[in-house]
């Protein structure tokens, strides 16, 4: 059997970056996915994810998602693929006063974020597709937009493989104890680790719609839609804009039953409650034909923090997840983060700890 110095398992986004670092040190490095990069049953499959710096209070997610993003961007530019971000900028609608919008906008202030405030009127003048039962005001991230994530991650891989990472597309290996391995396998972490990360890490079911937008109608596309977020909804919606002509996205962030991503189905079963939704936000899309939907899964920790940690049991195995929700964007500085880690260059971070994970949810990261 070969031998390398570092083994990662998984080759979604926290994989496939985790992957590239480390081979830039000079290691030799291995990356495997059971179903391959990008597929269907991954956190890191289906066609968009936002990439956003407002994080209420925790700055940390602000500086990593800016990291992030010059982090995508040079690969985006290196490999000739600008279209793999969409500057959209995003969106997001506060009721006044709302103290995570205070706190996002001092943070966004702090860390150099380019970002324009709304009021009532400007917020209704600039974007009518909008409607809502109370007063709202507006922050716009205008450097802000889309990633189309499975080619993003399936580009992270490429690069990788041609700067020197062996990819293979084959189940979890015996570990050789010579090796650094890091697990960076989203909803299958807890599947490998169940006593270890059973409660700490779920996997529950996420439904995700596109609807048909109105023939000419080009007020659901950039640049006049932007990428919208309401966490302070009762809805915890999100939508992104049509893109490439393939539907106005809608999903809700909030945790759907648990999930198998190996064997459970992925038809989709909420589709009224998002008819109805979409038509009181954007009565445009009022009757909407549904184009598109899949089943995705989040698997976050019981926090929505991050997991970066040694496994308690080998020096040399680490353990990387609990990224979904909000986690696709920071692929490029979670892998940095880790081979930093691994490099001893950097003292963990005491909030990505396993032992801040309990098995009770109580997430507090969005």
């Amino acid at each position: 059997m070969k031998t390398f110095d570092a083994v990662v398992v998984g080759a979604g986004v926290f994989g496939a970056w985790t992957a590239l670092h480390l081979r830039r040190t000079g290691r030799t490095v291995a990356l495997l996915d059971a179903y391959g990069a990008g597929n269907n049953r991954s956190s890191s499959g289906g066609e968009s994810r936002i990439i956003r710096m407002g994080y209420g209070a925790d700055e940390i997610y602000t500086r990593w998602a800016m990291r992030s993003r010059a982090l995508w961007l040079s690969l985006f530019e290196q490999i000739e693929r600008p279209e793999l971000f969409q500057k959209t900028g995003v969106l997001s609608t506060p009721r006044p006063n709302d103290p995570r919008a205070v706190a996002t906008e001092a943070a966004l202030e702090n860390c150099g974020v380019a970002f324009d405030r709304l009021n009532p009127a400007e917020l209704a003048r600039r974007f009518p597709q909008l409607r809502f039962r109370e007063e709202r005001r507006g922050l716009f991230e205008i450097e802000s937009g889309v990633l189309m994530a499975r080619r993003a991650v399936q580009a992270a891989v490429a690069e990788a493989v041609r700067e020197g990472v062996e990819y293979r597309v084959e189940t979890v290996p015996r570990h050789d104890r010579s090796e650094t391995t890091v697990y960076a396998c989203g909803p299958w972490l807890p599947k490998i680790f169940p006593e270890l990360l059973g409660g700490r890490i779920r996997a529950t079911r996420q439904e995700v719609f596109f609807f048909g937008t109105p023939p000419g109608d080009l007020s659901f596309s950039p640049p006049l839609m932007p990428v919208w977020v309401d966490i302070t909804d009762e809805h915890s919606a999100y939508t992104i804009p049509d893109i490439e002509n393939r539907g106005f996205k809608l999903a809700f962030d909030r945790h759907g039953p648990e999930f198998d991503p190996d064997s459970d189905d992925r038809v989709v079963r909420d589709l009224d409650q998002a008819r109805v939704f979409l038509g009181e936000r954007f009565p445009g899309l009022a009757g909407a034909p549904l184009v598109e939907s899949r089943i995705c899964q989040y698997e976050n920790t019981s926090t929505g923090d991050f997991l970066i940690d040694r496994h308690p049991g080998f020096e040399n195995v680490w353990l990387v997840g609990g990224g979904s929700g909000h986690g696709f964007k920071h692929g490029p500085a979670v892998g940095e983060h880790v081979c930093a880690l691994i490099e001893g260059k950097i003292p963990a971070e005491p909030r990505f700890s396993l032992e801040t994970k309990s098995r009770d949810p109580q997430r507090s990261v969005f």
